[in-house]
């Protein structure tokens, strides 16, 4: 494709669509992914959506890593308004799991970044 005028460029570029929107979430340890969420289409992600899946996420290491949740289950997430939110705050409480600092606006690259997506 050649563009000649940067109107017409930009012409095209607000007639096309591309790809689609999700959202989802992730919960993961050493061993591989433990619960994959994606947010339904129309619904919003808010602090008791994402609580509901802070107790998802718990069963699924109860049902996946037998034992571990007695040992001791760290847990990070960012800073993230839901993550942040009263109700989530208490739902990461209530599942027993401990909380790693995340310092807001760290430069660090998430664990992720290293070998979760590979096998996914």
């Amino acid at each position: 494709m050649q563009w000649t005028k940067k109107e017409k460029a930009a012409e095209e570029i607000q007639g096309s669509k591309v790809g689609i929107e999700a959202y989802g979430d992730n919960f993961w340890d050493s061993e591989g992914v433990l619960l994959n969420d994606y947010l339904p289409k129309g619904t919003t992600m808010n602090g008791q959506y994402y609580a509901n899946l802070l107790v998802q996420a718990r069963e699924a290491v109860v049902q996946k890593r037998r034992g571990k949740l007695s040992r001791g289950v760290l847990f990070l997430q960012d800073n993230a308004s839901v993550h942040t939110a009263r109700v989530s705050r208490q739902a990461l409480k209530d599942t027993g799991f401990l909380e790693i600092d995340h310092p807001p606006y760290s430069p660090d690259l998430a664990p992720s970044d290293y070998f979760l997506f590979f096998p996914i």
